[in-house]
């Protein structure tokens, strides 16, 4: 739990700026390692010296002006993180974009959130489209890496209610949006991030996931610079290295979606590796089945699981499920952290009765301002920020997710949530990964279809269907079973049902 010590560092944390949560801590630990990647160590004061260089490049020799928006467009990496930091230290907006893009997606992002610098791996350079001015992060000469030894600092006093970034939405069922990210909503987020994940600076984290998705950079890398912990960076999720890491006693607590932890799991080394040294595991981003996690738990039985809940617009954390809080309630994402509000409302905005499903709203100083270019798009209802996630709360303040509001399947007019249906299926011993959506059927309006990447070839849909008849109620189960060999996912890990609609439609 959070000791008084920590209480008064949540305190400090609240008045300041994203960057000055590094500087706080450079001033205290500066000798100590603050990050690890590949062959390069970076210590607290190190890493914050590096911040202002790289925050005087961006505004003397880019010619950057307060408010103007960077681009990061690249893998993960200690340049990575200083970019965002010197962003913020330097008066810019910092938009993380997906490695992964390309194309038209790319140019949206860029285009809408009117980025003037694009700071790019050099394997993603050329991908950069024409007429926008782009940079290199690192690993070539003239990259912002080598800047990094010619100090030309930058120092200013910044306001914590500016924007500092530009958190684009998954895009899952629409075009994605700029929720727009002051420091003091960060650091909010930051501050109960700490208190809710029992985050220390004796912790030895692994980052592995994308650092431009929120749950990375917002929930863990940032939150442990802050109590001066020693981290590690992986350029991705690797069974192999984060093992490695673990038996040599450099990790202890690591962050992964439900996507990567069925990952290694099913990992031929799990069972034998001595991973008795972990001791914090952190999943979230989509809703972790049931079954997987109690499996997991029946090979670790002391490891620690928090379950992370929230969404970008609120940076991202807005619900924590403690390690002690699983026992009889495993299918829950827990409660509030400390400076978030949530509800559950109907339609017209009422708050519903416990046990009563609805959508889950917020209120906070972690929420975003709004989405950039849209002041049309509607974010708050008097004062209350609409989720979209389906939930329902019980009479101890825990809430449990149902589904997204846009994937409930209304199949013959009853409603039937796709969670329930794929947590039964993930308990069939052959199938290794399942989503179910609703597509369009005259006679059920929506058949309920479940998606299932199977663990053994033999499985068939009649074996399959049968199971699933036994396990739920009729309206329930599956109309059709749909094999494939992979899911669409982003790289968060959260499966892109729109694409599985889209793709099975036909």
């Amino acid at each position: 739990m959070t000791t008084p010590g920590a209480f008064a560092l949540l305190d400090a944390l609240r008045d300041g700026t994203v960057d000055g949560v590094l500087r706080r801590t450079a001033l205290r630990v500066p000798g100590s390692t603050a990050l690890r990647y590949r062959d390069r160590t970076w210590t607290y004061a190190r890493l914050d010296e590096a911040v202002s260089t790289a925050a005087g490049y961006l505004r003397h020799f880019r010619g950057l002006e307060d408010g103007d928006r960077v681009a990061t467009y690249g893998h993960n990496s200690d340049t990575y993180l200083i970019t965002y930091l010197a962003c913020a230290r330097a008066g810019l907006i910092h938009v993380p974009v997906n490695q992964n893009l390309t194309g038209d997606d790319l140019a949206y992002i860029l285009d809408q959130s009117g980025t003037s610098l694009v700071l790019a791996d050099p394997d993603l350079s050329d991908r950069v489209p024409k007429g926008y001015e782009a940079a290199l992060l690192r690993d070539a000469p003239g990259s912002l890496l080598e800047v990094l030894d010619t100090p030309v600092p930058y120092e200013a006093q910044r306001d914590p209610n500016e924007p500092v970034q530009l958190l684009y939405t998954s895009g899952a069922t629409a075009d994605p949006k700029g929720a727009i990210m002051t420091h003091r909503a960060l650091v909010h987020e930051y501050a109960s991030a700490i208190e809710a994940l029992d985050l220390a600076g004796t912790d030895r984290p692994v980052h592995a996931l994308p650092l431009y998705h929120s749950a990375q950079m917002h929930v863990f890398l940032l939150p442990y610079l802050a109590v001066g912990a020693e981290s590690t960076l992986l350029d991705g999720p690797d069974a192999g290295a984060l093992f490695d890491l673990v038996e040599a006693g450099l990790a202890d607590s690591f962050f992964a979606p439900p996507t990567v932890w069925i990952s290694l799991a099913d990992h031929p080394e799990f069972a034998t590796r001595d991973l008795g040294g972990l001791r914090k595991a952190f999943y979230g981003a989509s809703i972790m089945p049931v079954p997987v996690l109690e499996r997991l738990r029946a090979r670790l039985p002391a490891l620690a699981f928090y379950n992370c809940f929230g969404q970008s617009e609120i940076g991202p954390l807005a619900t924590v499920l403690r390690p002690e809080e699983h026992e009889g309630r495993m299918d829950s994402c827990g409660r509030p952290v400390r400076h978030v509000e949530a509800r559950v409302v109907d339609e017209e905005g009422s708050e519903v009765p416990d046990g009563t499903a609805g959508e889950i709203a917020y209120r906070s100083p972690q929420l975003c301002l709004g989405y950039w270019g849209l002041p049309e798009e509607g974010v708050f209802q008097d004062g209350w920020f609409r989720s979209g996630d389906l939930a329902v709360r019980d009479g101890e303040g825990y809430f449990t997710i149902v589904d997204r509001v846009k994937d409930v399947i209304n199949s013959g007019g009853v409603l039937v949530a796709s969670r329930q249906v794929e947590d039964a299926l993930y308990t069939h011993p052959g199938v290794a990964e399942a989503a179910v959506v609703g597509l369009a059927d005259e006679r059920w309006i929506e058949a309920v279809t479940a998606v299932v990447v199977p663990r053994d070839k033999e499985l068939t849909e009649a074996q399959l269907l049968a199971y699933a008849r036994e396990k739920l109620a009729h309206f329930k189960a599956p109309k059709r079973i749909l094999f494939v060999d992979e899911l669409p996912r982003n790289a968060s890990g959260k499966i892109l049902k729109r694409e599985l609609r889209d793709r099975f439609s036909a």
